[in-house]
């Protein structure tokens, strides 16, 4: 029975008997990660290096919902869905999310409730999961950790900026390109789809829409932040075709799809 316990450790984490051939997808963030049967495990199961969650501060406390609840439950807080586990994964994977990666993996923690007092309560509650985060010392010096937590919604942009010591950074927004804003401190540039094109996902993107794209993809890139868009068409033809224009991170909802796209695209190549 002794052999059998490092394999129940492993399944109780989430972690299936083929999670160590589990090809990590450089491009996959789950989009409303929290809203799936098993927030955090069903993303990494199928590869995805970035997640989200909606937070709202209740009484000193962080609880993901994508709507602010009436009785929030004690089972859907930040550590327990996503910071305890990931914790716990680094754990058993010597120091990665996943076994022998070497790049971050992106939690991005999308602020509801107002942002000084919501940032407030998420430095006190890392604090405690240090050990996994990456930190910014300076707006420059990045340390080697597995984990690196960026804010989005509610920013406290000037707070964050302004900090000596940063757990947590900025999801970016392209007005913030061109500022002199290291990519330690803002890592991703994220914006609506929408503000680019109205293509269905259908056929090919007009040629005037993915030059926009490129732009903004260009000028992110130089300064050596990623792209994300969200409210994409969430399907296999656009998400080929923004991948092809360079966009860092796919924005899906739909985890299993993406993985059995992304590694059918790989034996293709």
């Amino acid at each position: 029975m002794k052999s059998l316990f490092p394999f129940f450790i492993l399944i109780s984490l989430g972690v299936s008997s083929s999670f160590a051939q589990l090809r990590p997808l450089k491009n996959a963030h789950a989009h409303n990660d929290y809203e799936h049967e098993k927030p955090l495990f069903d993303a990494l199961a199928n590869g995805f290096v970035s997640v989200e969650a909606d937070v709202y501060l209740i009484d000193n406390e962080l609880f993901v919902y994508h709507n602010r609840p009436k009785n929030p439950s004690q089972d859907r807080t930040l550590e327990k869905l996503y910071l305890k586990p990931l914790l716990e994964r680094v754990q058993v994977n010597n120091g990665s999310v996943y076994p022998n990666y070497n790049d971050f993996f992106f939690l991005m923690i999308d602020f509801k409730t107002e942002g000084e007092s919501t940032y407030k309560a998420l430095k006190l509650l890392l604090q405690k999961y240090e050990s996994i985060l990456s930190v910014v010392e300076n707006g420059r010096k990045q340390l080697d950790k597995p984990v690196l937590v960026f804010i989005s919604g509610n920013r406290p942009i000037s707070t964050i900026l302004s900090e000596d010591i940063n757990l947590a950074v900025l999801d970016g927004r392209p007005s913030d390109l061109g500022k002199e804003i290291s990519p330690e401190k803002i890592p991703v540039i994220s914006q609506n789809f929408n503000h680019f094109s109205k293509w269905n996902g259908k056929g090919e993107m007009p040629n005037e829409d993915k030059m926009k794209i490129s732009q903004l993809i260009h000028s992110a890139h130089a300064e050596g932040k990623k792209v994300r868009l969200w409210a994409i068409p969430d399907m296999p033809n656009a998400w080929q075709t923004l991948m092809d224009l360079g966009v860092d991170f796919i924005n899906t909802d739909k985890l299993k799809e993406f993985n059995r796209f992304m590694n059918k695209e790989s034996g293709n190549r």
